[in-house]
């Protein structure tokens, strides 16, 4: 190679720190490029994660558990106004209603609401209304929470002489109630129809319950279809959290044994009948017999 070429060679040869920051600045810029990307990525995405949790949320909601919102003091207190309770749907597809639950259910075309809501202004009013319902945000016009006192074949009176309400003739101590509160202002005796609830407030002063109904279809009970699901847990304030259990009065072995009787009593009814006209049969084939 001649000097000149090694010269020319020399002078069009590029310094290696430079190829070195060419390197580092095409690798900030594909950094750079790839953070674009994702941070559009990102923003494209977002509305359809949106989308995906409300429709999952609705489906939970729908079928599983759904918060209600508290709206008046009919429960006090075990539940106060503007509480947060959390109702398992699925838990009556495995299970019967029993007396002590509290239960939320639809009062859509039968009693009044207890409180009274002002209709949405427009129709994206109506639609936040609709979504704050739903998510136990806002009290639901036609909601109502209760509990459960008398199920179906049960005879539910007030008052006896301590004045308690009793269940087919067994007395129910109600710890539950509202300080000073007594088991009924009134008195009262229901037959609870199969397949209907008698329900009652656990602030028996300002609850509009089963008692405040008597002269409606059904005399004052609800169908258990309308019953929604079981409130079981106290999710807001979180000062107060807590489950919502069954009282130990409605365990008693003297309700249910009761209840198993009237449960029973036109099964005996109807063998009692039954007995003479089977043995007025068989005199009338006897007498038969001997006269042929």
């Amino acid at each position: 190679m001649t000097s000149e070429d090694r010269e020319y060679g020399a002078v069009s040869r590029r310094p290696v720190e430079d190829e070195v920051d060419v390197v580092a600045e095409d690798t900030q810029k594909n950094a750079e490029g790839d953070k674009d990307k994702k941070k559009g990525s990102f923003w494209k995405e977002l509305p359809v994660l949106i989308v995906v949790a409300v429709v999952l949320a609705l489906i939970i909601k729908t079928f599983v558990i759904q918060a209600f919102y508290i709206p008046s003091e009919s429960m006090e207190n075990t539940l106060l106004t503007n509480d947060r309770v959390l109702v398992n749907k699925l838990v009556y597809r495995v299970r019967d209603i029993e007396r002590g639950d509290v239960v939320v259910f639809s009062g859509v075309d039968s009693w009044d609401p207890e409180i009274d809501l002002e209709e949405p202004s427009n129709p994206v009013a109506g639609f936040f209304h609709w979504v704050g319902t739903a998510f136990g945000l806002v009290p639901g016009e036609k909601d109502y929470i209760k509990r459960v006192i008398g199920v179906g074949g049960d005879t539910v009176k007030c008052c006896d002489a301590q004045g308690r309400v009793t269940v087919n003739g067994v007395p129910i101590n109600e710890d539950y109630l509202y300080p000073g509160d007594v088991p009924s202002q009134k008195f009262f005796e229901a037959k609870v129809p199969e397949g209907r609830l008698w329900v009652m407030g656990d602030h028996r002063m300002v609850s509009l319950d089963s008692r405040s109904h008597l002269g409606d279809p059904g005399g004052g009970t609800i169908s258990v279809d309308k019953v929604i699901g079981r409130a079981f847990v106290k999710v807001w304030p979180f000062s107060r959290a807590a489950t919502i259990p069954i009282p130990d009065t409605f365990g008693q072995p003297a309700l249910k044994a009761a209840a198993a009787v009237g449960g029973a009593t036109p099964f005996l009814a109807g063998f009692v009948g039954a007995v003479p006209l089977v043995l007025w049969r068989r005199r009338r084939l006897q007498g038969g017999d001997r006269t042929s």
